[in-house]
């Protein structure tokens, strides 16, 4: 099984999963500071993957706080599976939640997390053969690019108390103004972006 590098964490990955890139734990980086201000609470993680993001920002968070707890969320069972083996490498399990599910299935109503990571496929699927080494659920974004992208909105929108916040990664500003319609549905709006190596990452709150 391939590993690599992520921060101070190493990933076990395979091709079932999206190859873990270098640049998002900035994504990790910038979720770990926010919750450093934010209410204390669970973090949840929406389209997973190897768990690397969610995994990198709770080894940080825990450097000052070790009570908090990461949920995970996808819809491939190989995800579970990879999350899994890499919160024991990074002696995080203790605090791991893996849950296998629709991303509006997988939270209770009641839940509130006040710091929701996600990274949903962005690709436009006309596009989807310019990455023939990923996986295609790991990319595909829809007609548009945005389809999980609105799923992770509502999850968001629903789910984050007052003065909590979240970050989320697409492929580049454009798309931010693209959800224009689902961010004001689901009562967020956009703080900050933030352009990054090989995407933007969003700073949501509630409105």
């Amino acid at each position: 099984m391939p590993v690599t590098a992520f921060g101070q964490l190493t990933i076990r990955y395979d091709d079932r999963v999206l190859t873990p890139r270098e640049w998002t734990a900035r994504q990790s980086e910038w979720a770990a500071a926010l919750a450093g201000q934010a209410p204390g609470g669970d973090i949840l993680e929406l389209c997973s993957g190897a768990g690397h993001i969610g995994l990198l920002a709770l080894a940080l968070v825990h450097q000052a706080d070790d009570q908090r707890r990461l949920v995970c969320v996808d819809v491939n069972p190989a995800s579970a599976e990879l999350t899994t083996i890499n919160a024991e490498a990074a002696g995080l399990a203790p605090f791991v939640e893996v849950r296998v599910a629709d991303l509006l299935e997988a939270v209770t109503p009641d839940e509130r997390f006040p710091l929701i990571i996600a990274d949903p496929p962005w690709v436009l699927r006309a596009e989807i053969g310019r990455y023939p080494d990923d996986p295609l659920l790991a990319i595909d974004g829809g007609d548009d690019g945005l389809d999980v992208a609105r799923r992770c909105l509502e999850v968001i929108g629903g789910h984050l108390p007052p003065g909590g916040t979240g970050v989320l990664q697409l492929g580049y500003a454009e798309q931010v103004s693209a959800l224009a319609g689902a961010l004001e549905a689901n009562r967020l709006e956009v703080v900050e972006v933030r352009a990054e190596e090989r995407g933007v990452l969003v700073l949501l709150q509630n409105r």
